[in-house]
């Protein structure tokens, strides 16, 4: 039979009584509930009173000291939602917001989703990376899924939710940058032979001489184009969203939303004026069907702005023609930056150019300077030695 529930509390304790099963329990109060006011008490049972009274002691001391976590049942997978409806909807970007979207249905829900909050340790988010690289993703891809996590968790223990963030007793694998491949001097001159006569031309040729992203000079509006300062405002960029039915919209085109002005070659504008002549021609035939509410440059013959896709598919056809079949529309981004590096700017104004950060940024990722550049460098301190034993002499 069942032992009867002694309720006399245990001596000392208070709070500690034995159950008719024969188990000890205690009640503590924990806190407040900031709805009702009234107290939110904790059971906390044990095998004997020994041990429930040592539980109870452990538990009193961390919240007296500030540190008790009280229990939650969220799981990581319904806070994740929780976390990009509540605090990133209406914060980030619609492009961010579908990648992480994305990163979080396709990655984190199915390796942790399950897991509640409180109970995630760094074990479980160092199985969630392995597995990716098991998987045969890229170290990138799995930084770009941590960092996702990481703000999500953090703020989780903004929250109190959790005491600490699981994240940081997780080993990242190392990301290997590849290393840049521009067009070479010999393959410029290949390239502008091969979009000769071809729709996009203009366009491919202002990503090559002005550095331009490809959503930013598929975004750029003729309100951002002045051709008597030879000056171009990049503040916005032709973007996709990523998910079913996805529209395009324009977007700025930066973090921070802040423009930058560049001043390119003059050739850049050659091909800009031969694109608004095209572009008045298509609108002409096109009479009433002419729709461009974004002032865009790079239309359409009805004004209607061009697919991302196409832009890609397109150049891949024409990199392969010049011998280039591993080149992507960003490299001529790359070609115009190691162009002016190697023209002799310095790399601040490489920097401008490409709207990056920092110069730092910039030197990482030109670090690696063609052959001419390094035999012009050489040359040019071989002539600054020879200047000084002239001189000696």
């Amino acid at each position: 039979m069942p032992r009867k529930s002694n309720t006399r509390a245990a001596a000392g304790a208070g709070s500690i009584r034995q159950r008719s099963d024969g188990t000890w329990e205690a009640r503590l109060t924990v806190g407040i509930d900031p709805g009702t006011g009234k107290p939110v008490r904790k059971s906390i049972y044990g095998r004997t009173q020994a041990e429930v009274r040592k539980k109870m002691t452990v538990t009193q001391r961390a919240i007296d000291s500030g540190t008790y976590q009280a229990p939650d049942k969220t799981t990581v997978s319904e806070w994740m939602d929780t976390w990009l409806e509540t605090f990133c909807a209406a914060k980030v970007k619609p492009l961010t917001y579908s990648s992480y979207e994305v990163a979080i249905r396709v990655h984190i829900k199915p390796a942790i989703g399950a897991l509640r909050l409180q109970s995630v340790r760094g074990i479980h988010i160092q199985k969630l990376y392995n597995g990716m690289i098991a998987a045969g993703l890229s170290a990138k891809t799995v930084k770009n899924v941590a960092a996702i996590l990481h703000k999500a968790l953090s703020v989780a223990l903004k929250q109190g939710i959790i005491q600490a963030n699981p994240c940081d007793a997780a080993e990242l694998p190392k990301v290997i940058h590849k290393e840049i491949q521009p067009l070479t001097d010999a393959e410029i001159p290949l390239f502008l032979q091969a979009i000769e006569g071809h729709p996009l031309r203009n366009a491919y040729a202002l990503c090559l001489f002005a550095g331009l992203r490809e959503g930013e000079c598929l975004g750029l509006s003729w309100d951002q184009v002045d051709f008597s300062a030879r000056r171009i405002t990049v503040s916005q960029q032709l973007q996709k969203e990523k998910k079913k039915g996805a529209r395009y919209y324009i977007a700025a085109s930066t973090k921070n939303s802040k423009p930058r002005q560049i001043e390119p070659p003059e050739i850049a504008f050659q091909y800009l004026r031969a694109e608004r002549k095209r572009q008045a021609e298509n609108q002409l035939a096109a009479g009433p069907l002419w729709n461009n509410p974004d002032n865009l440059v790079f239309t359409d013959a009805t004004g209607k702005h061009l697919a991302i896709h196409t832009f890609y598919k397109h150049f891949k056809r024409i990199a392969a023609q010049i011998g280039r079949p591993d080149a992507r529309p960003h490299d001529l981004r790359h070609t115009a930056a190691t162009v002016a590096i190697a023209s002799g700017a310095d790399i601040k104004s490489v920097q401008d150019l490409l709207g990056h950060a920092t110069a730092s940024f910039t030197l990482n990722v030109y670090a690696h300077t063609s052959d001419q550049m390094r035999k012009d460098t050489a040359a040019r301190m071989q002539s600054y030695y020879d200047n000084l034993t002239a001189q000696k002499a």
